[in-house]
């Protein structure tokens, strides 16, 4: 039997061609004394570093590029080596390790030799710890400033002392850029604010044609097409790119294409991807007729809050409000509302061994949505980089068990 292929996004195309000019523009201001570079986690103030006129480098996003081309779990027993436990962050110990070695994967796609050398690193420990541990690597290896922002954890209701906490850091962060990037651009801040929201507002419609029958795009697809919400947000090119891929989407809901042919189940996605298994995992879906239609992880770009005329109090919010730092109450509240948007016939959780932060099945969380949903749950062990944490034929075998679960209760 021939294998069943995906239907392609004709705009992923112009994303390849958004996400290179990204990459190459970001290397050549590393080599201009005229201009800085500065890193930042994902979910950090990108937009405050954009208003003093950084490029801004996301190695997180360079790290599911490891994860994503399999070369994560050959770099990670190298950060091992120099202190970095296996059973922490492995985008932390893949980036790390492959640093060491003085691998990058954007050699072979762009022709970059290196990964840029920072002027600043900024975090936020909206996500982990983590992200300020391996921030702080690099700034000991270049001798750089890293700065950043201590988020709350745990929240229940976003209260107005949590947000005025966050917006004094922002605003101390700011003062801190100055002394290395001179002063900040309000007109350059406030436009970047609102590019941002515009690119949220955009990407959660794209999302959105997974809500219906048939879902027009995947988890998967999902997983690919938001790096510019990632690494360009606050930018034309990433408002322009969701533009694109935006009327492509609803031209599908429109005409009834389905994402996955005959598709009779639908699924919701709970954790982080498993990057260096995409493909395989989105192949069984596939053939399985069942279609992964939402996530909790491609909807963390989605920034709603931002409002450009009140850019340091909407940031605080909007990074405060984030799904990843909510108590389990808001959390199942979010799921659940999820699973009735997208009408899914079950979750799949997984269990990342080196992500407890994004691995919501470990405290009883299923069972209690599964009896308040009245869903099917499956768990799968594995990672987001690390494969040795995977077992493909344990995963395959378990998602052919949960779909004919599914099978016989229709």
């Amino acid at each position: 039997m021939s294998e069943v292929k995906p239907r392609r996004i004709a705009a992923a195309r112009q994303m390849k061609k958004v996400m290179a000019d990204h990459f190459l523009g970001i290397d050549a201001a590393s080599k201009d004394p005229a201009r800085k570079v500065a890193w930042c986690t994902s979910v950090g103030p990108a937009e405050l570093l954009q208003g003093f006129g950084f490029e801004v480098y996301y190695p997180e996003n360079h790290s599911a590029i490891l994860g994503a081309t399999r070369k994560a779990t050959d770099y990670i027993p190298h950060a091992n080596a120099v202190g970095y436990s296996p059973d922490i962050c492995s985008y932390l110990t893949a980036d790390v390790g492959a640093f060491l070695q003085g691998y990058t994967p954007l050699t072979r796609a762009y022709g970059i030799q290196s990964v840029p050398r920072p002027d600043v690193l900024v975090y936020n420990t909206n996500q982990c710890r983590d992200v300020q541990d391996w921030f702080m690597w690099y700034a000991r290896h270049w001798g750089v400033p890293c700065l950043g922002i201590q988020t709350h954890r745990n929240i229940g209701p976003v209260a107005d002392d949590h947000v005025a906490s966050i917006t004094a850091q922002v605003e101390r962060l700011a003062t801190e850029l100055e002394e290395i990037a001179g002063p900040l651009d309000p007109d350059r801040f406030r436009e970047s604010v609102a590019l941002s929201r515009r690119c949220s507002e955009l990407w959660e419609r794209v999302l959105c044609t997974g809500a219906a029958r048939p879902a027009a795009l995947t988890f998967f697809d999902g997983t690919i097409h938001m790096g510019p919400a990632v690494v360009l947000r606050g930018t034309q090119a990433a408002v322009d790119y969701y533009e694109l891929l935006l009327a492509e989407l609803e031209q599908r809901v429109a005409d009834g294409v389905a994402a996955v042919e005959g598709e009779r189940h639908r699924l919701y996605w709970e954790g982080m991807p498993v990057w260096g298994k995409l493909r395989p995992l989105s192949q069984q879906f596939l053939e399985l007729e069942t279609c992964v239609v939402a996530s909790t992880y491609c909807n963390s770009w989605i920034f709603n809050q931002l409002d450009p005329d009140d850019p340091f109090r909407s940031m605080a919010r909007a990074y405060t409000e984030l799904f990843i730092v909510r108590d389990d109450a808001v959390k199942e509240d979010y799921i659940a509302s999820m699973c009735e948007q997208y009408q899914v016939d079950g979750i799949v959780y997984h269990d990342a061994k080196t992500c407890p932060n994004n691995s919501n099945n470990r405290y009883g969380m299923p069972q209690r949505l599964s009896e308040r949903l009245s869903l099917p749950f499956l768990v799968i062990n594995g990672d987001l980089n690390d494969l040795r944490c995977y077992s493909e034929e344990q995963a395959k075998t378990s998602i052919e068990a949960f779909v004919e679960q599914l099978d016989q209760a229709n």
